[in-house]
C-alpha cells in the first residue's frame, strides 16, 4: 500500500466536550495509556497497514501535537516515508481557517498533490482501536467504487451520536442521516449474527474514508462551499455514486468526551482489554524517551499499568493507569485513576527550594487519597490531599479542577495544597 496510498489525519477542533485536557492542546495531542497520545493511534495503525506516507492537519492547540510528531516519526533518509504537519495557513486566495473536515484536506489538497498516490484515507485523530486498512483497501479496490466508508455496528443507545445509515446486499450504502434523534426503528440493519445478539443493530459511520484520487479532487472543484465530509458531502455523494460500507467489529470508541476517555483508559487495565497494547501485530509507536525502568516500594498493585520512569511509594493503587514519571508518596491510595505523570524529574535542588518554600513537588504526596480521578501532566499534589470523585459531585468548573459526570480532572500545572478535600 506503500505508493497506492497517502494517509490524511484530522487533527481536530476545539475539543471542547474532553476539556480541560483540551485546554492547552488539541484532542489528538492528549495523551493516553500513560505513555501515548491519541494520534498515535491512527498512526501506528498506517504503519502497521504498510501505508508510510503521512499528513497530520492541524489547526487548534497545535504546538504540543507538533513537537511530539516531530520528535516521535523519523524514518531513514532511504525511505519515502513521512508523517509530516501540514497547519492551517491563511493564503491570499483563502484568507480562512479550516471550516471542518472536508475544509481542511480543501485547503491542503495542493499539498497533497506533490505526491503520487490513486487513493486518499482519511482518518480521524482522536479514536481508538486497532484496524489493518489494508483490508479496507482492499475491499474498496475490488468493489469498484470511488468512496468507501468504515463503518460499525452500535445499539439503540449510542446510535443518536453518530451518523447512521443503511446499505443492500452488495454493502453499497443506500441512504445516511446525521444523528439522528427519532424513529431508529427504521434504521436497523443486518449486521450479522453476533452483532444482532449483542444489540448492535445500527451501521453508524466511524469517520474513516478512503478517496479515490480523481474524484476527491473533483468533489472539491464541484462545490467549494462544503465544510464537512459527513454532513454534507457523504450525504450527495450517495446521489451520484455507489458508496461502499466496509463494516468493521473490532473495538472502536470514539474519544469524545471525558466520560468515554477515562473509560478507555481504565479499560486498558482489564484482565483481557479489549484494546490490546500487547498484540506484536498492532504494535502502537510512541516517543522513545530512555526513560529509566519504575521503582516501586512497599506498593500493593491491583489491577494497575505502570509507564516508564516511575517511584512509587503508595500504600495501595488499583484499577489505575500510571503515566511516566510519575511521583506518588508514601501511604497513598489510589483507586480508578488516570495519572498521567510529568513531563521532566525535579532535581535535588528544585526540590529542596520546594520544600523550602513549602510548596507541593511535582507528583503526588505523602497519606492522600484520590479516586475516580484524571491527574492532568505535572499537577503538585501535596500531602494529606483527599479527591474524591463520584456520583454526589456535581458538574462544575473550578479554579484547580474540574468535576464531569463525577469524575475529577485535576488541570495540568495545578498546584493542590496540603489538606485539601474535594
Amino acid at each position: 500500500m506503500t505508493d497506492k496510498v497517502l494517509g490524511v489525519i484530522l487533527g481536530g477542533g476545539q475539543g471542547s466536550r474532553l476539556a480541560p485536557l483540551t485546554q492547552t492542546r488539541s484532542k489528538p495531542a492528549v495523551p493516553i495509556g500513560g505513555k501515548y497520545r491519541l494520534v498515535d493511534i491512527p498512526i501506528s495503525n498506517c504503519l502497521n497497514s504498510g501505508i508510510h506516507r503521512m499528513f497530520v492537519l492541524t489547526q487548534f492547540n497545535s504546538a504540543s501535537l507538533n513537537k511530539h510528531i516531530k520528535n516521535t516519526y523519523h524514518f531513514s533518509h532511504f525511505s519515502s516515508a513521512f508523517v509530516d504537519i501540514l497547519a492551517a495557513e491563511q493564503t491570499p486566495d483563502n484568507p480562512t481557517w479550516f471550516q471542518g473536515t472536508a475544509d481542511a484536506v480543501r485547503q491542503t489538497m495542493h499539498h497533497l498533490l506533490n505526491h503520487e498516490f490513486e487513493y486518499v484515507l482519511i482518518l480521524s485523530g482522536d479514536q481508538l482501536y486497532q484496524m489493518d486498512f489494508n483490508k479496507m483497501v482492499q475491499a474498496h479496490i475490488d468493489s469498484g467504487v470511488q468512496i468507501t466508508l468504515a463503518t460499525i455496528p452500535v445499539n439503540g443507545k449510542d446510535a443518536p451520536e453518530f451518523g447512521i445509515l443503511k446499505s443492500n446486499e452488495q454493502n453499497i450504502i443506500t441512504s445516511f442521516i446525521e444523528k439522528p434523534k427519532t424513529g431508529l426503528e427504521d434504521w436497523t440493519s443486518d449486521t450479522g449474527p453476533e452483532m444482532q445478539a449483542e444489540g448492535r443493530n445500527y451501521l453508524a459511520s466511524m469517520g474513516i474514508y478512503i478517496f479515490n484520487r480523481d474524484l476527491l479532487i473533483k468533489i472539491f472543484a464541484e462545490n467549494a462551499d462544503e465544510k464537512d465530509f459527513g454532513k454534507e458531502i457523504i450525504p450527495r455523494m450517495l446521489n451520484t455514486y455507489d458508496v461502499l460500507s466496509y463494516q468493521y467489529e473490532g473495538y472502536w470508541t470514539d474519544i469524545g468526551n471525558i466520560s468515554s476517555f477515562f473509560e478507555a483508559n481504565l479499560g486498558l487495565t482489564d484482565d483481557i482489554p479489549k484494546f490490546n497494547l500487547f498484540d506484536s501485530h498492532h504494535n502502537i509507536f510512541t516517543r522513545a524517551r530512555m526513560l529509566p525502568p519504575s521503582k516501586i516500594l512497599g506498593t500493593t498493585l491491583d489491577k494497575t499499568m505502570i509507564a516508564e520512569g516511575c517511584i512509587l511509594q503508595a500504600e495501595c493503587i488499583k484499577h489505575t493507569v500510571i503515566g511516566i514519571r510519575s511521583r506518588i508518596g508514601r501511604g497513598t491510595h489510589i483507586e480508578s485513576c488516570y495519572i498521567m505523570g510529568s513531563d521532566k524529574y525535579q532535581t535535588l535542588d528544585e526540590i529542596a527550594r520546594d520544600v523550602e518554600a513549602g510548596k507541593p513537588l511535582i507528583g503526588i504526596g505523602d497519606r492522600c487519597k484520590i479516586v475516580n480521578a484524571i491527574v492532568d501532566k505535572n499537577c503538585r499534589i501535596g500531602n494529606d490531599v483527599q479527591i474524591i470523585g463520584g456520583s454526589h459531585l456535581p458538574d462544575g468548573d473550578h479554579n484547580l479542577y474540574t468535576v464531569k459526570d463525577g469524575i475529577v480532572v485535576v488541570k495540568k500545572g495545578a498546584i493542590i495544597p496540603d489538606g485539601t478535600v474535594v
